[in-house]
């Protein structure tokens, strides 16, 4: 019986791959990457094989056939099952309609940003949004290419998706380093209090509690 375990976008890529028609893993990887869907979904052949073992073990891909190329192993190909089916419309379903709470490497560092003196973060706030531009210029090229291969906007909006996420991150930092170095940025005082030595630090400002 199928439960539910929607921690891996890769399980749902297999699970769409096969949606379309029965395939081997390694047909799954070279789709997704051949789509660039590796952009947007963590892929590599390990947990590729894994995840299907998964799939299969809770009844959502079930084997077909296998299939032989010339001098290569002999392939397992997978189909859907029914719940498969199921799973897949519902999953993605719930990822477009419902926002779920991540926990981004780059916010982790922001909660912990006192730590660092003012100064040293502004460099690195700065440096930060230097290399968000090299991104987006990347990206906004793998966009533009893809427009001019003729191919419609459906297949592309997960770019566009980043792109935007990458902007909004790069003028994020860059504002932030301005209201740091202009001094404007509450807080900002007791915070260069705890790094000058020469001065007693100001007591810590109390948590306040978001009702």
């Amino acid at each position: 019986m199928a439960g539910r375990n929607r921690s891996n976008p890769l399980a749902l890529a297999v699970l769409l791959c096969l949606y379309e028609r029965p395939m081997h893993p390694y047909e799954v990887a070279g789709t997704l990457r051949q789509r660039n869907k590796h952009e947007s979904v963590r892929l590599n052949y390990g947990s590729l094989y894994a995840v299907v073992a998964s799939l299969e073990r809770r009844d959502l891909i079930r084997p077909l056939a296998t299939a032989r190329e010339g001098r290569l192993p002999e392939r397992t190909v997978y189909e859907l099952t029914d719940a498969g089916r199921v799973e897949a419309h519902d999953w993605l379903t719930d990822l477009l309609a419902t926002p779920v709470k991540e926990y981004p490497a780059f916010e982790a560092a922001l909660s912990f940003l006192p730590a660092l003196p003012p100064e040293a973060v502004v460099g690195l706030l700065r440096e930060r949004a230097l290399r968000l531009e090299t991104e987006i210029a990347q990206a906004e090229a793998g966009l533009d290419i893809v427009g001019k291969m003729g191919l419609p906007r459906l297949f592309s909006v997960e770019s566009e998706y980043r792109i935007a996420v990458l902007v909004t991150e790069r003028n994020f930092a860059r504002g932030l380093a301005d209201d740091i170095e202009s001094g404007t940025l509450g807080g900002a005082d007791w915070w260069r209090s705890v790094h000058d030595a020469s001065v007693e630090p100001i007591a810590h400002p109390p948590f306040i509690e978001l009702t």
